[in-house]
């Protein structure tokens, strides 16, 4: 039995409320409720837009059949919309202490985020630029869509200006999200292997951590890495 096999029942014990916690070949990197919180905003946004698609466009119209017709998916749209921002809002509250921009960040370039490169600074530390970046962008998006969606939900409440600048804030507020999401899946999954694990179990593996985050590894395990031998 490899050691990483022998000690991952104590690390995802360790995940359930701890984190920063070395436990074998694995470092718990988030405990079980910014797990759950994580989870639940990403299943109210797709309940939203999947509920929400066939009243936004009659292309989807077919897709309002699976919810029990237009009528359901109206106001099933809009209250798992209000879920969705009640969880981004926890999520916020979770994270914002860790999601501080420090001097690091000063060299973080959206540019050279989105690019996708696998150039690595070996002062990033629990989370890089980008992921701050994200987590802010995703709130206000949130933030967004609940502000516009409420014009939505009650239009004859507002005046005609505010409804035309409802639909085209919600519309692109969605888009943009839609696609941000797309590429933090893409980012957790194909682009960096093992990060989609600390989301589930909870926990990545020490490498992981030496060659992503070197700074937060050094902090949680005490050790250099190579690329401070480097500096």
């Amino acid at each position: 039995m490899s050691e990483a096999r022998a000690h991952e029942p104590h690390a995802m014990e360790a995940a359930v409320s701890h984190e920063d916690a070395v436990v074998g070949n694995e470092i718990v990197r988030h405990k079980l409720s910014s797990r759950l919180i994580h989870w639940a905003v990403a299943l109210f946004f797709f309940g939203a837009m999947f509920s929400g698609l066939p009243v936004w466009s009659p292309v989807f119209g077919w897709m309002a059949n699976i919810f029990g017709g237009l009528q359901v998916c109206r106001w099933l749209h809009a209250w798992l919309g209000v879920a969705f921002a009640v969880s981004s809002l926890a999520m916020f509250i979770q994270w914002f202490r860790v999601m501080q921009f420090d001097k690091s960040d000063k060299k973080f370039s959206l540019k050279f985020y989105v690019s996708f490169s696998d150039d690595e600074d070996p002062d990033v530390g629990r989370y890089n630029g980008g992921q701050k970046f994200y987590f802010y962008a995703a709130f206000l998006g949130a933030v967004a869509l609940l502000a516009s969606g409420i014009i939505l939900w009650w239009p004859t409440s507002f005046a005609i200006p505010w409804r035309w600048a409802a639909v085209i804030l919600h519309d692109v507020s969605f888009i943009a999200f839609f696609a941000a999401m797309a590429g933090h899946v893409y980012l957790s999954t194909i682009f960096e292997p093992g990060t989609f694990e600390s989301m589930t179990r909870g926990t990545v593996t020490k490498d992981w951590a030496r060659t992503h985050h070197p700074r937060w590894y050094r902090q949680v395990t005490g050790q250099a890495t190579s690329k401070d031998k480097e500096l």
